[in-house]
C-alpha cells in the first residue's frame, strides 16, 4: 500500500479527518514534527472519532528520522506549485504520498529535491485558491488506489480485511 505523509500539519481536525480516511484504506499515516496540536488533543481524537485503533500512525520528529524509517518507495509530493496534473502520473504501490502543512504547503527546499514528483490536484483558481488539506488527501489516495486496484485487478476489495 501507499503512504500517506502529512508534513508539520497545523489543523488537529483535518489530520483526524486524514486518519480516517487512512483507517478506511489501510493506509499507513506519517506525521512530520513539528505538529500544530498535541497528539491527545481533543479536536484531533474527535475527527478521527473512534477509529484510531484502525489507523497505523507514527510520529518522526524530522524528515531524517522519516528517511531512515521509511525504507524504498517513490516520494511523490503534492503542490499547487506542481506542474503534472495528479491525473496523469502512475502510481505505485509503494509510493510515499507527500502534503504540506496547511498554511505553507511543502518548502521549497524539499520541492526542489524531488521536482520530478511534484504533483498538483487540478482546480480553478480564479475562484478557489486550494482545497482543504483532508479533501486533497481523499481526492489522491482514493485516485492512488484506483490505479493500483485496475493494475492488480483486485478491486476495492483488496481493501477488505
Amino acid at each position: 500500500m501507499p503512504r500517506v505523509i502529512l508534513y508539520q500539519p497545523e489543523i488537529p481536525q483535518n489530520t483526524g479527518n486524514v486518519a480516517r480516511t487512512c483507517a478506511a484504506t489501510h493506509t499507513p499515516l506519517h506525521l512530520v514534527e513539528p505538529l500544530g496540536f498535541r497528539v491527545s488533543d481533543r479536536h484531533l481524537k474527535r475527527a478521527g472519532l473512534d477509529y484510531w485503533h484502525h489507523v497505523d500512525v507514527r510520529v518522526h520528529r524530522d524528515l531524517d528520522d522519516l528517511r531512515n524509517f521509511i525504507h524504498g518507495g517513490r516520494w511523490i509530493c503534492f503542490s499547487a506549485r506542481g506542474d503534472l496534473s495528479f491525473y496523469d502520473f502512475k502510481f505505485m504501490q509503494e509510493d510515499c504520498l507527500f502534503f504540506g502543512s496547511e498554511t505553507k504547503g511543502l518548502p521549497d527546499s524539499f520541492l526542489e529535491n524531488v521536482s520530478n514528483c511534484v504533483l498538483r490536484v487540478p482546480l480553478d483558481r480564479s475562484r478557489v485558491r486550494s482545497l482543504n488539506l483532508a479533501t486533497t488527501v481523499g481526492v489522491v489516495l482514493y485516485e492512488t488506489i484506483r490505479q493500483l486496484a485496475l493494475a492488480d485487478r483486485h478491486g476495492f476489495r483488496a481493501l477488505d480485511p
